[in-house]
Order: structure tokens, then sequence, then C-alpha cells
């Protein structure tokens, strides 16, 4: 039985020419920054159906999280022909057989594809991918690209970025540059070049309570609306817009205080301060996952600062169940003795302290890149259906650096604290050829 790819389906007028660029043999690198509901994930399925038809290998279909992957894609049904999205995609005559539990499909070419998220990106397991899409790439983790990237290059794979936007994050970075490089394909689209949104649907949606900054994003693509939902966004803004994110040295007669949020099974994140009178001064971040303490004790003796106090969330000292042992226990015996903050009662307390924090912070712009774009991009989801936004922040690759920054802003000694444990941990001086303590 013979099929035609992509099946029984034609680019809109406005997607011919992302899909003629992604139609030219060799590696593509593409980023489409199109509004919402232009058709970006039913593009991307067709364009893999295609690709895995042409060359055998593994294609990824990346969402921000695993968990929705599963309602968004695999069983999202077309409303216009009443058919899954993926069997329109990938018609039963191309496919081998199907994984419902790992999202999967494997195509009678020994071709496979496979819905993952950017939340777990370092626990994917297999061959390399062939093709690589990112879905919603301005809501993913963006360590995801980067680790995946040199993997990407060396299989000599392609990689689609599709996106609505979410402020000048790493999202905007990424459009920028495939915007000047030739080799790119770069796109920005709003509903006034496409006509796929009617003005009557908008302006339903202004009535109905939808913001005009959340309308400026979602149907004309600014990446300048404030991010809805943001808890730090325009507190960051400002602290941009004087002169507060830049280039932040750290001093070395001054203590640097860390404040940590511990992963179990996830990232681990550090923030890195120093208080120099009322200024609270970020001078670095640092987030890993997959290692153990003994890894972060190791970052930190590699470090020239010259430690105060370590900030640690309440569970640190829980004990471990198989070793009997709480982490401010092992920390301890690597070094690093920790001051444990009590439990936070009430979360909008801890986001209160840190908007409270940050009119005094400046912020190493390079050291702090990761840890700055979590904080801009924490959020609480908006339900655009009830028109409310959701009482608790949404659990996702921003957590960990915006709960390690809550916890400084809770623990974070005041000025004259400070200055005793200055005295306290300063390193000896020589003088006269002699060591002296200061």
């Amino acid at each position: 039985m013979e099929i035609t790819l992509p099946n029984a389906w034609q680019p809109r007028a406005y997607q011919q020419r992302l899909w003629r660029y992604l139609e030219q043999e060799g590696p593509r690198r593409a980023v489409a920054v199109w509004h919402r509901r232009a058709g970006k994930d039913e593009i991307c399925l067709h364009w893999a159906a295609c690709a895995a038809m042409r060359r055998t290998g593994n294609y990824w279909h990346m969402l921000p999280e695993a968990a929705q992957a599963r309602k968004a894609i695999w069983d999202a049904v077309n409303p216009h022909s009443g058919l899954r999205r993926l069997d329109e995609a990938f018609p039963p005559a191309i496919r081998a057989a199907i994984r419902e539990d790992e999202m999967r499909i494997r195509f009678v070419n020994g071709s496979t594809w496979q819905l993952v998220g950017s939340d777990n990106f370092n626990s994917l397991v297999g061959a390399p991918p062939a093709g690589l899409v990112f879905s919603e790439f301005a809501l993913a983790n963006p360590l995801a690209w980067d680790y995946l990237r040199p993997i990407l290059a060396e299989n000599r794979g392609s990689a689609l970025f599709m996106f609505t936007p979410r402020g000048r994050n790493h999202a905007w970075k990424l459009y920028d540059l495939a915007r000047g490089n030739p080799s790119w394909f770069a796109e920005l689209l709003t509903v006034e070049d496409t006509g796929a949104i009617p003005p009557a649907v908008i302006a339903e949606e202004r009535a109905s309570g939808m913001s005009e900054d959340m309308i400026r994003q979602e149907y004309f693509c600014s990446f300048d609306a404030a991010l809805p939902g943001a808890y730090y966004g325009k507190l960051l803004q400002q602290a941009d817009d004087a002169g507060r994110i830049g280039r932040v040295p750290w001093a070395p007669d001054l203590l640097t205080h860390t404040a940590w949020d511990l992963g179990i099974g996830d990232s681990t994140a550090i923030w890195f301060c120093q208080i120099a009178g009322q200024e609270v001064r970020i001078v670095d971040y640092y987030e890993n996952f997959g290692v153990g303490l003994d890894h972060y004790a190791k970052i930190l003796r590699e470090k020239p600062y010259v430690y105060g106090e370590h900030l640690l969330p309440h569970d640190a000292q829980v004990a471990d169940l198989s070793t009997g042992r709480s982490r401010l226990q092992t920390l301890a015996g690597l070094g690093i003795s920790g001051r444990v903050l009590p439990r936070e009662p009430n979360i909008e307390d801890g986001i209160n302290a840190v908007r409270n924090l940050l009119p005094r912070c400046w912020f190493d712009a390079a050291k702090c890149a990761h840890g700055l774009e979590a904080l801009r991009q924490y959020r609480c989801d908006y339900d655009a259906e009830r028109a409310i936004y959701s009482a608790r922040p949404r659990h996702d690759w921003t957590s960990h650096a915006a709960d390690a920054f809550r916890y400084l802003a809770r623990g974070l000694p005041e000025p004259q604290r400070s200055q005793g444990l200055r005295e306290r941990y300063a390193p000896p001086r020589m003088t006269g050829g002699t060591w002296m303590s200061m």
C-alpha cells in the first residue's frame, strides 16, 4: 500500500515558508515564534513523519513537562476532523508498533518518534535523536537545549523550536541569534500576519477578562509584555533598568553567604551573595542534578570565596532512611556547617520576603544567568476559562532557583550580624612575615 506524506495535509499559506526550509536536505535549525493557535504542533508532527521516513533515526517531540505531553499531544483530537492528531500525522500504514506507556511510536523503517519533557531531559535514554522539536520552548528548561545541543550536532540532527513569547528570556535570545545566522530559519508571525484568528475572537477574549499583556503576548507575539502570573518579573526589570544587573565582582574582604535548595533525585540550586551595607550583591549561582552532596562541597571549595553562613531548608535535617544520616550531617562531614531555616508556614510570606529583598539586590548577569532566568519565569498558572490565577506557584524547572532565593530572603543576615560574622570567619592575614587573625 502506497501512502503520500504528509498524510492528507498541506501547510497553510503562512506555514509554507517554514515547511520549505524543513524539507531541505541536511541538518536544520529553525526558530518559529507564532501566535496562539497558529498550528505549531501540527506542522511539527507532519514534519516528523516525513523526516522519520526519509532518514532512519529517533525523533523527539519535547514539551516543557512530560506530564502535559499526553493531554496536549498524545490524546489530542483535531476538532475539525474528529481524529487524533497522531493518527493524522502518523497513519497506520507507516507504524509498526505503539507503546502507550512510553508515548512512543516505532515506524516500519525502524525510526521512532516519542513524546518527552524538558523537565527530565537528563534522564532520557536510548540512541541520540536525529530530529528534535521543542514545543513551547519559551517555557522549557533552557538547560535541556544546552545538554542536547552537542549530542544533536554529533548526530547531524535537526532542531525545531516553536513557541509564543514569554518575555525576553532564553527563547528570545535564541530567536535573536537565529535572526543573525544565515544558516538558521527565524520567523515571527502575529495574528495580523496570518489572519488565522479573526479580530472578533480577540475582542471576545478581551471582553471575557483576558489582560492586555496576555493579548499582546499570545496573539501579537510581544516579547515586552509582562509575563502573566510572574512573581518577580517587574522587580527584576526595574533592577535591570537601574543598572543593578550587570558585572558585580565579588569583594575579597566580604564574607560570601549561600542559600540552598536541596533536591532529592532533582536539581540542587545554590545562590552566593555578599552584604555591603544595605546592598545585597548576588555574585554567583550554581545548579546541577544527579550528583551527590560531595560534588557541591567540591564546587564551594574551588571558588575563591570566604564563606559565612550556609542557609538550608528545614528538610535538610530529616534523616535519610537508607543511611540514617541527614543531609545537614552529611554536609557537616564535608566541611559545610549549615543553618537550617524553620519550616515555611506560608509560601506567600517567603515570596513577599523576596519582593522586599530584590530592590536591595545587585546581580552578576554572567554568573547568575540561569538563576536570573528562573526568577523571571517563576510564576503561577493562569486559568483562561475562569480568568483567575492559581493560588500557588507552578512547580517546574524554575522552582529550584526560586526556592533557594526564597530561603536567602528569609535567612539572610542583617548588615550588623553580617559584620559580626565577618569578624568571626575572616581569613588570617600576613603582617611582617607572620600570619595573624583579623
